[in-house]
C-alpha cells in the first residue's frame, strides 16, 4: 500500500536488541546502517555482495551479513525493514512481504511505496532532530541543516535553565571566526561573562547579546600583557558571583597557550571547569597557505616548538642541535622577532640553509600573508617584507611543496 507524503506520523523508535533486515547492501545501505547500529537493532543485512565499509561492519561484528539474495520469508520476526537494492522488482516483493507481516518498511528507490520513509535526521547535544517534507529529501535535510546550524550557533537555546555556575575554557581557533568547534560556539553563547584575548576571533564576540559582559585579557606579544593572576582571579570571582564564565583563547588553549594553568587555579578553589580544544594555529595557518605539515615520503615527524624565548636563554627547554638534525617539519610559534637566532643556530647545527621556509601571517583571516624562503634567507626576508606576529613558521621540505 501506497503512503501519502503529507500523512506521516512522526515517532521514535525503540530499536533496542530487536530485529531490523536491510536487504541490500551497496551504498544506500551503508548510509542508513550506522544510525540502526547505534540505536541498538540487530541488524542482518542480505545480499549477495557489499560495499568495503559494509564489509567492514560485518567482520567488525556489528551486524550480520547473508551473502545471497532476498527470499520471500526473510522478513519473519522483523520489526523494522530497509529494501534498500537496486532492483526495483526486489524492492517491491520486499514492501510486500512487510505489508503481509506488518512490518514497517522503508524503500530506498521510491520512498512514497513503502509504510515508512526516512527522515532527515542529526544529532545535537542529546536532540535527535528529524524532519520530512513528504517525500522531498532535499527539502527535508535543507531545514535539518539550518536547525542543526541555528542550535550550534546558539540563535535556538534547547535548554530551558541556564548554565550552572562554572568556567568554559574555550580554544577560538587560528582566527576565522567560523572555524571554532561546534561546541565552543554552543557554549560561546551561554556566557554570562567572557573573557577574551586578541588572538581569539573577535567576530564572535559581536554575537554576544547586550547583556554579556566581555573582558579584554588581550597579551600581545612585546606590548601591554594582562597579569595572569589577574586573569585568574576575574574566571574564579565571577564564576562564584554565580556566572557562566567563557575564557575564549585563540587557537587551542593547551598549545603554548596557559589554559592549563588557568585550569589549575579554578581548580584549587573549587570552580567547575569544561575544556574545549581548539585548531591550532600551528597546523591550521599553513594548511590554509598551501603548506601540509606532513605529506608522505616527505615528512615523517612534525614537531612544535615555542620561540617564545631566544636558543641560549637560560629558561629555553629546547634542544636545538636536536631539532637541526631532523629532517621532518619544525612549526615554530611566536618566533618571529627571534628568527634570526633560531635559523643562525639550526644552521649551525647542521640544517641545511637552502631548507624551504613557509611564513604565514594572521591565517585564516582576511590579512593572511605568505611568505616562501628559505632557511638561510627568512630572516632578511621576515625583515624586509614587514612580516608581524601572530605568525607561523614553518620549515622543511614541507615548506617547498607547491600546487601543480
Amino acid at each position: 500500500m501506497a503512503t501519502q507524503p503529507d500523512k506521516h506520523y512522526l515517532a521514535g523508535l525503540d530499536l533496542t536488541g530487536r530485529r531490523v533486515v536491510v536487504i541490500g547492501a551497496g551504498t544506500v545501505a551503508q548510509r542508513r546502517l550506522p544510525r540502526l547500529i547505534s540505536a541498538g537493532a540487530d541488524v542482518e543485512v542480505i545480499a549477495p555482495a557489499a560495499t568495503p565499509a559494509v564489509e567492514a561492519l560485518a567482520a567488525a561484528g556489528e551486524i550480520t551479513w547473508s551473502r545471497r539474495g532476498y527470499r520471500d520469508g526473510d522478513l519473519e520476526g522483523a520489526w523494522y525493514a530497509v529494501a534498500a537494492t537496486s532492483d526495483a522488482a526486489v524492492n517491491a516483493a520486499v514492501g510486500a512481504e512487510a505489508e503481509r507481516r506488518r512490518v514497517f518498511c522503508v524503500r530506498s528507490d521510491r520512498a512514497t511505496e513503502g509504510s515508512a520513509v526516512t527522515p532527515a535526521v542529526a544529532e545535537h547535544d542529546g536532540l535527535l532532530l528529524g524532519v520530512l517534507a513528504g517525500g522531498m529529501p532535499r527539502r527535508s535535510a535543507a531545514v535539518r541543516d539550518a536547525l542543526l546550524e541555528a542550535l550550534q550557533a546558539g540563535v535556538v537555546d534547547e535548554h530551558a535553565e541556564p548554565p550552572a555556575p562554572g568556567v568554559a575554557l574555550i580554544g577560538g581557533g587560528p582566527g576565522a571566526p567560523d572555524l571554532i568547534t561546534v561546541r565552543g560556539r554552543r557554549l560561546l553563547a551561554k556566557a554570562d561573562v567572557v573573557i577574551t584575548d586578541h588572538l581569539a576571533p573577535r567576530e564572535l564576540l559581536e554575537e554576544l547579546g547586550p547583556h554579556v559582559e566581555v573582558v579584554d585579557a588581550s597579551k600581545i606579544p612585546y606590548g601591554r600583557a594582562a597579569n595572569q593572576e589577574v586573569i585568574n582571579r576575574t574566571l574564579i570571582d565571577n564564576a562564584r558571583a554565580g556566572r557562566f564564565v567563557v575564557r575564549l583563547k585563540g587557537g587551542d588553549p593547551y598549545v603554548f597557550g596557559r589554559g592549563f594553568e588557568e585550569l589549575l587555579a579554578c581548580a584549587e578553589a573549587g570552580v567547575p571547569v569544561t575544556v574545549v580544544p581548539g585548531v591550532t594555529s600551528a597546523f591550521a595557518a599553513p594548511a590554509v597557505a598551501g603548506v601540509p605539515v606532513t605529506h608522505r615520503g616527505v615528512a615523517h615527524e612534525v614537531v612544535v616548538v615555542s620561540g617564545h624565548v631566544a636558543p641560549d636563554d637560560e629558561r629555553s627547554l629546547v634542544d636545538w642541535s636536536v631539532l637541526a638534525r631532523l629532517r621532518g617539519t619544525l612549526v615554530l610559534l611566536m618566533a618571529v622577532q627571534r628568527i634570526a637566532a633560531f635559523a643562525e643556530v639550526l644552521v649551525r647545527n647542521g640544517r641545511p640553509g637552502d631548507t624551504p621556509v613557509a611564513v604565514v601571517q594572521e591565517g585564516t583571516t582576511s590579512t593572511q600573508r605568505s611568505l616562501r624562503t628559505t632557511l638561510a634567507a627568512v630572516a632578511d626576508d621576515v625583515r624586509s617584507h614587514g612580516i608581524k606576529p601572530p605568525a607561523v613558521i614553518v620549515i622543511g621540505p614541507v615548506a617547498g611543496l607547491k600546487e601543480d
